[in-house]
């Protein structure tokens, strides 16, 4: 499959729906080259960020609050586990509860990753106003109202 590579016009740049697409793809691809750099895949930080608050969670719990399957979690666990993030341990007053904690390597990486997000976040809004950044800030929360909405119609 040929690689997608996005180039634009002066048309695009007026066309919201494009525009919201390629400013997404671009975010993704920075985001991911900066994870990759710390050893991380997407959807990870979500899931370190959990533990960070509160270490020891259930896979169902975390699954839920980041809104995926238990399946797809697993795969992320193990991956983790394997790298050396977190471990299972079963929950001794329940043998059919596996909880999931933070390594010391794990727990390292709250510093990086909250850098990551500092630099994707300069690289994103680094020359915008206070005011644009509000006003921006503004129009994406009623944009996810919107969509929202239109996922409950």
């Amino acid at each position: 499959m040929p690689h997608c590579h996005f180039s634009h016009s002066l048309q695009e740049d007026s066309n919201l729906e494009i525009l919201l697409i390629h400013v997404s793809h671009l975010h993704f691809k920075k985001l991911h080259g900066y994870l990759n750099k710390i050893g991380l895949y997407k959807g990870q930080p979500h899931l370190l960020r959990l533990l960070w608050s509160q270490d020891g969670q259930t896979q169902k719990e975390l699954a839920a609050a980041m809104s995926i399957q238990p399946s797809t979690l697993a795969k992320m666990v193990s991956r983790m586990e394997h790298s050396g993030y977190l471990f299972r341990r079963t929950d001794s007053k329940d043998m059919r509860v596996s909880r999931i904690y933070l390594t010391q390597a794990g727990r390292d990486l709250e510093m990086k990753v909250k850098e990551v997000y500092d630099k994707l976040y300069e690289d994103c809004f680094g020359n915008f106003t206070s005011k644009e950044k509000a006003d921006l800030n503004r129009l994406f929360i009623r944009l996810r109202k919107n969509l929202l909405k239109s996922l409950n119609d």
